[in-house]
């Protein structure tokens, strides 16, 4: 998760709001992870898994979804990508600068996945 503090830190200016989101853990077990892991970014705890797994679809961290200015969804990436890329970089710096819609606007089943 060190990319992640690094990006947050650099673009939470400009606009970028990362979450953390934990789910089937204890808040006394999450406070001690994101204390030890040094997280700078909102840890959210979802304690039942109703929220990520049922309405997200997400049975297995990590899971990221990008969501643009207008609270679109406009990405979803599993597993750990190296967030420090020129690839991710530029795909962020997009997303917050918006200098141009990506991906292009299309139904939400058939938006491309982003390549990181």
């Amino acid at each position: 998760m060190p990319s992640v503090n690094r990006l947050y830190g650099e673009f939470k200016a400009k606009g970028l709001e990362v979450l953390l989101v934990t789910f089937r853990e204890s808040a006394d077990l999450v406070k001690k992870m994101a204390q030890e892991r040094g997280y700078i970014a909102p840890v959210l705890l979802d304690a039942s898994g109703d929220v990520a797994g049922r309405v997200y679809g997400v049975w297995g961290p990590p899971t990221a979804y990008l969501i643009d200015r207008q609270g679109r969804l406009v990405g979803r990436i599993q597993g750990a990508p190296d967030w420090s890329t020129p690839a991710a970089r530029n795909l962020l710096r997009a997303l917050v600068e918006e200098t141009s819609p990506w991906p292009p606007r299309q139904p939400l089943g058939q938006q491309p996945r982003p390549s990181l």
